[in-house]
């Protein structure tokens, strides 16, 4: 994987660095695993507006990904690897013996024409799906179920992966993208390897536009708008004072809004960094 920096032959490309693509083996997504997807432009079924700076934008077609890996014990070949418009990561497309295609989240380093297969037949190769009380100590994993069966929920973005860090009993220890150390059920699914398209990171727009095409309309600071509509508007010029926080009052940086009730904090061994 690579980025390529553009030659500034127009403003909007003096500081474009766009992805290299060189992963991606075909630009033809498979028709049989596409679905229509709807545009809310940030409204909710009453159509209030619930999420902001959200409309316009290309429109897209869903790609049906398989995070269940639920054909436990058969082998599946990759047939190619396809850029996604609804996510970072890269998909591949797979085949099973029968002529079933799926499309999967791509890892790094995955080939057309490997072999992938999941469940307790699997080992510990890039792209196979195992349980996790069968993977080995140190492995970089990534897509991890957070219960069995539901499929997979963490370390799905670009190039993020977690590690399994330990095991006891009918846990294992996982330390996840977040620097979080948690702990999830051992029969649990998990993929090998890190999510493909790790250069993610280093792209950049260089225009207004191409947020556009994305869906994402301008935001206005809140420090230029009136009292009425954000705590941190208003003042006389340039006001400076008081706390960053959201336009309903929650602090932005350093306060820590998880319930300390929540079922689901006596599994997390270490809290993730600041």
């Amino acid at each position: 994987m690579s980025v390529r920096k553009l030659k500034p032959i127009t403003p909007g490309q003096r500081f474009r660095v766009v992805n290299g693509f060189d992963a991606v083996t075909t630009d033809k997504p498979e028709k049989s695993l596409l679905a229509p997807k709807k545009r809310t432009g940030g409204r909710n079924s009453q159509g209030k507006m619930t999420m902001r700076h959200r409309g316009g934008g290309h429109k897209r077609r869903y790609r049906i990904i398989d995070f269940k890996r639920d054909r436990q014990g058969e082998t599946a070949e990759v047939l190619s690897i396809q850029y996604d418009p609804n996510r970072t990561a890269f998909i591949a497309l797979v085949q099973y013996g029968d002529g079933e295609k799926r499309y999967i989240i791509a890892q790094n380093g995955l080939q057309v024409g490997q072999k992938v297969i999941s469940g307790e037949k699997a080992t510990p190769e890039i792209g196979n799906a195992m349980l996790l009380k069968d993977i080995p100590l140190g492995t970089i994993i990534s897509c991890i179920e957070l219960r069995p069966g539901q499929g997979a929920v963490m370390a799905r973005s670009a190039g993020t992966f977690a590690q399994l860090m330990a095991k006891d009993g009918k846990f294992v220890t996982i330390k996840l993208p977040s620097g979080e150390t948690r702990m999830i059920l051992a029969n649990c699914l998990a993929t090998i390897g890190a999510v493909s398209n790790s250069d993610h990171q280093l792209l950049v727009s260089g225009k207004a536009g191409r947020s556009r095409w994305l869906g994402r309309r301008p935001r206005t600071r809140p420090v230029a708008m009136n009292p009425v509509d954000h705590p941190m508007g208003g003042g006389e010029g340039r006001a400076s004072g008081g706390h960053p926080r959201s336009k309903n009052g929650i602090p932005a940086k350093g306060y820590r809004t998880r319930s300390l009730t929540k079922d689901s904090n006596r599994y997390i061994v270490e809290r993730r960094k600041k």
